[in-house]
């Protein structure tokens, strides 16, 4: 191939020969670097956190969920929109963070309340995309949205609920019922918006003597609450023991009432028997029953008796003699006993003083 240099009057022609196969390496060289911008733009990463959307000429025609390296049609043909839709976002309504530092946002944070109060409430809304396409092209800026909905929940749950009860006992039931109305939005703009939770971080009163009145309020409900459990703990340590102690009480007079009872089982079944003997032999009996209390009114007294010419005659105690009625004769002898005391007009006890006369019987 020639290629001609000539000057302005034409006189002065040069032909400069181009190498062989020189439009064949540019024609190469072409078809390697549109292979290159091809394979890269055909290509894409999704990472753990992401989902990405396809696009097809410019319309929406899948998502691609899952993370690592992917393949789509080279650009212009296929595009690819990334999002986070594995992470959790939040959104500070009422204050901005911002490099560490806390910053108000007055007009969000400042509202009013059912009671007609101003109170300063500062929100945190934890979020995540559930639906890529509704995402991406349902709304037009889905975090502007979002703040929009969020401010307007809060003011409106807490513009029907009394000062008091926002400051002190209501925070958590408040947070349900602006959960409840924001998942409610979501769903009825099919935002593709998930809504975590909501959590407030204060609501108190603007500041000034009003704020530290209520919060010698809150202090004060705090301090009853902590009281109330202290002594709830006290009842549930202390009511069982006591119910355990009642319990060991009862059962101690249950045992009780039956040894009782026993006793006086056998103290009966002892008196009939005495009885019967009694009806078979008065005299005899009279007399034991009479030495067996002087036995015991005079422990350490000796009880001797004797009969009339002076012989001792045996003396078998009143028990042993039960034991035995069955089997003995009875019989009458005179006899003397020793104590300290003196003796009925049937028998008589030696010792300090004299007594009459006794009876015995003989087994």
């Amino acid at each position: 191939m020639e290629v001609y240099q000539g000057g302005l009057d034409g006189r002065t022609r040069k032909t400069v020969e181009l190498p062989p196969g020189f439009w064949k390496k540019v024609a190469i060289g072409a078809v390697v670097v549109l292979v290159l911008i091809i394979g890269y733009t055909s290509f894409y990463t999704v990472e753990e956190q992401e989902q990405a959307a396809i696009l097809t000429f410019g319309k929406y025609t899948a998502t691609q969920e899952e993370p690592g390296l992917h393949f789509k049609l080279p650009y212009p043909i296929q595009q690819v929109v990334k999002v986070p839709a594995n992470l959790t976002q939040k959104l500070q309504i009422g204050y901005r963070e911002e490099s560490g530092q806390i910053r108000k946002v007055e007009e969000e944070a400042l509202m009013i309340t059912g009671d007609e109060n101003i109170v300063h409430a500062d929100a945190v809304v934890e979020w995540k995309i559930s639906d890529v396409r509704a995402y991406l092209y349902n709304i037009e800026d889905p975090e502007r949205f979002l703040r929009n909905a969020a401010s307007s929940a809060i003011r409106s749950v807490i513009g029907s609920t009394k000062l008091d009860y926002a400051i002190t006992d209501g925070k958590t039931v408040i947070q349900t019922e602006v959960k409840q109305k924001l998942e409610e939005l979501m769903r009825q703009y099919d935002t593709g918006i998930f809504i975590s939770d909501v959590k407030f971080q204060d609501i108190e009163p603007p500041e000034g003597e009003v704020q530290q009145a209520f919060k010698e309020v809150t202090n004060a409900r705090e301090e009853k609450n902590t009281k109330i459990n202290q002594a709830q703990r006290y009842v549930n340590d202390r009511l069982p023991k006591a119910r355990g102690e009642a319990q060991a009480l009862i059962e101690s007079a249950e045992a009780e009432k039956r040894s009782r009872i026993l006793n006086a089982e056998g103290d009966v079944a002892k008196f009939n028997a005495i009885y019967a003997e009694y009806v078979k032999n008065p005299s005899v009996t009279k007399e034991r029953l009479v030495l067996e209390t002087l036995e015991r009114i005079l422990p350490n007294a000796k009880i001797i008796i004797t009969d009339g010419s002076g012989n001792t005659v045996q003396y078998l105690p009143l028990d042993q003699l039960l034991n035995r009625s069955g089997s003995g004769k009875s019989g009458g002898s005179s006899g003397s006993a020793s104590g300290s005391s003196s003796g009925s007009s049937s028998g008589a006890a030696s010792g300090t003083t004299s007594g009459a006369t006794g009876g015995g019987t003989e087994q």
